[in-house]
């Protein structure tokens, strides 16, 4: 099945979208702290049932689906027809958006996954020595953050999108003219005054 340039961009912001939502309800489900239980020269943290790291995972997740399909959304043959990249980065405009679409990619992850894993092994290690251990949780701000700059990485790419379909319109214009000026051909013929052809 062919897809067309709207369906590619409503995938890209589909995916983007649901890592944002997923990261900013992960971010208001997040316990301020665990309860610390008294054992015998140990503490327990017992921390409340939370889809925390569930949503932190699945935020990630979208993400990198908005990402793959923002990439693939840019160098897609629309209707069979595809362009070389020294065409589509030809601007500069092309080159700047493009390579901030990864950075903000690449910084969502890092912020969406820090406080995903270091909530998860504050879960999964809750047996301490340290008696004066006050059971905490995952910094507070970090995934919201994450999720936002998420949703910029996919607004990034939609961008990309459209600039790749300026330089498809202008390279294939270029194409057309290009053809258009090998396949014609000038022939000039000398007529005689009485409309005979000369030899």
């Amino acid at each position: 099945m062919e897809l067309s340039m709207k369906q590619m961009a409503l995938i890209t912001a589909f995916f983007g979208i649901i890592s944002f939502i997923c990261g900013v309800i992960a971010e208001n489900k997040k316990p301020a702290a665990g309860t610390p239980i008294q054992g015998k020269d140990v503490l327990f943290c017992k921390y409340p049932s939370n889809p925390y790291v569930l949503l932190g995972y699945l935020s990630v997740g979208f993400l990198i689906l908005s990402s793959v399909a923002g990439y693939l959304s840019i160098s897609y043959p629309y209707k069979k027809r595809s362009i070389p990249y020294s065409a589509l980065f030809r601007t500069k405009t092309m080159v700047v958006f493009f390579n901030i679409a990864w950075l903000t990619a690449g910084l969502a992850a890092a912020m969406l996954l820090w406080p995903t894993v270091t909530e998860q092994l504050h879960v999964a290690k809750n047996v301490h020595h340290n008696l004066e251990y006050d059971c905490p949780t995952a910094k507070t701000g970090l995934i919201g953050g994450g999720a936002f700059v998420s949703l910029d990485s996919c607004l990034f790419w939609l961008v990309c999108l459209m600039l790749a379909s300026n330089a498809r319109e202008d390279y294939f214009d270029e194409v057309e003219e290009s053809r258009k000026g090998e396949s014609t051909q000038v022939i000039n013929v000398d007529y005689d005054y009485d409309g005979t052809q000369d030899d």
